[in-house]
């Protein structure tokens, strides 16, 4: 528990309505959206100024707790799951779009904005924030950028860190830093900027940030393509792109991921598909009819059984909506959803949903899988119990061999979900034990005393 005097300086930097011990507060903040890992914070503190964050870093380190930024608590990797010793900071009322420039075109927010609301705010005025990750709706951007979200239209518009020019930072130390800004080229000095996009809370806290906007695509064309071969449906994304077509969405889900759909939200999916794709193209209204007509094309080249495409929004809603709530539907078959996410070149998607499947088969579980085929990336999410401590055993066993697999087909072990807890001990994998110890290196030259969100990523 934290000391009396600690918690008293706490409430003296921020005063008492901004700290609270309460534990029904305690309780709510001990979670994120990652299952199995819970425990409460010392104290959850609601800082309202810059100053107010690096008041609380400076005091952290002379009294010795740690600091876990926290937005909306979305992820799923453990990230903002409290450690022992430590308090929660929580910034997701830190929510204004402090300016949209339509000029330079750049928005400047503040971390807790949340992504949807940002994709609302510029759209009014034609332009576009492409990053989309599936949580968008709740999501905050400050947590995004943390964990370099990806998203549904990664392949052609590219993940967070692509669109983030600049950031307020406040340091380890309790420093206030400027990284980057509003201009299009700038090279003086260290890439601070992208040193800290990614590092999920463990060398720095956004108090504000500066993002790149594009001018919003004239027309887009939806379409779903559904197969009776997951391995055809892969050779049909490739061939796709061999086109010279790269689609803004290319989106997969199986068998088991489509049938829990259908249960979820009767959208009138065929049940017997072994995959579906979710294909849609943007941009100017001439070149998205022609690369919809050439996208149609290819899959019924290769032999898709059946394609829906979108003739208005309506239409392209719903059909967006079967990918859109392919966790939502899983999710309500057991009482533990357990949401993975490995990404492997384009050419090894097919086998490692065979690997998946194998691999579920020999222990006995029960996964499906979806996600964002044009990048490699997939999401192999386990239906379980918790309460099951033997099935649970099975499932970590088989994750290893998933990600074991995953690396030896040339991948990583995450490709937007991060590292936090739940992945700290498969890191090696991917880095190797020298990379490691780099990584070690930089934390500990910024953050000596291990005060910013420690244990996540690695241990030092």
């Amino acid at each position: 528990m934290m000391m009396p005097s600690t918690l008293n300086a706490l409430i003296s930097l921020v005063g008492s309505s901004n700290v609270s011990t309460a534990q029904e507060d305690l309780i709510t903040y001990a979670y994120d959206g990652t299952p199995l890992f819970v425990q409460k914070p010392d104290a959850v503190v609601t800082p309202q100024t810059t100053e107010h964050v690096a008041a609380i870093v400076t005091l952290a380190n002379k009294a010795s707790f740690a600091i876990v930024p926290r937005g909306a608590g979305t992820g799923l990797s453990g990230g903002s799951i409290p450690t022992a010793g430590s308090i929660v900071l929580l910034m997701n009322h830190w929510n204004k779009i402090l300016e949209i420039d339509e000029e330079n075109l750049t928005a400047t927010v503040e971390p807790g904005v949340i992504t949807s609301q940002l994709h609302a705010a510029v759209e009014r005025l034609g332009l576009f924030y492409p990053p989309d990750p599936g949580s968008m709706t709740i999501s905050t951007i400050g947590g995004n950028v943390a964990e370099n979200s990806g998203g549904l239209r990664g392949l052609k518009y590219g993940v967070t860190k692509n669109y983030v020019m600049g950031m307020e930072v406040v340091l380890p130390n309790g420093a206030i830093i400027v990284c980057g800004g509003k201009t299009v080229k700038d090279v003086a000095g260290y890439n601070l900027k992208d040193l800290f996009i990614g590092s999920e809370g463990t060398l720095g806290i956004f108090t504000k940030i500066i993002l790149k906007l594009i001018p919003k695509p004239e027309a887009g064309k939806t379409m779903v393509a559904y197969f009776t071969s997951r391995a055809e449906a892969a050779q049909t994304v490739s061939a796709i792109i061999a086109r010279k077509i790269i689609p803004a969405t290319v989106e997969f889900l199986d068998n088991t991921t489509i049938n829990c759909v259908e249960d979820f939200a009767h959208l009138g999916l065929p049940r017997a598909m072994d995959a579906m794709l979710l294909l849609e193209v943007d941009g100017h209204p001439v070149v998205v009819e022609e690369e919809a007509r050439k996208v149609e094309e290819v899959c019924r080249e290769h032999h898709c059984a059946q394609i829906v495409v979108a003739q208005n929004a309506e239409e392209a809603l719903k059909l967006k909506t079967a990918r859109r709530s392919a966790f939502s539907a899983l999710a309500r078959s057991r009482p533990t959803t357990i949401l993975e996410d490995v990404t492997v070149p384009r050419s090894e998607i097919a086998r490692m949903l065979e690997i998946i499947d194998e691999t579920a088969k020999k222990y006995h579980i029960h996964i499906g899988t979806f996600g964002h085929f044009g990048d490699g990336n997939l999401h192999p999410t386990c239906l379980t119990d918790e309460r099951d401590t033997e099935e649970l055993h099975r499932v970590e066993k088989a994750y290893e061999e998933i990600f074991e697999a995953c690396v030896k087909l040339g991948g990583t072990i995450t490709g937007e979900h991060g590292t936090g807890i739940a992945k700290r001990k498969y890191l090696h994998l991917v880095t190797g034990e020298d990379s490691i110890s780099a990584m070690r290196a930089i934390k500990k030259a910024l953050d000596p005393n291990g005060v910013l969100n420690p244990g996540k990523v690695f241990t030092l």
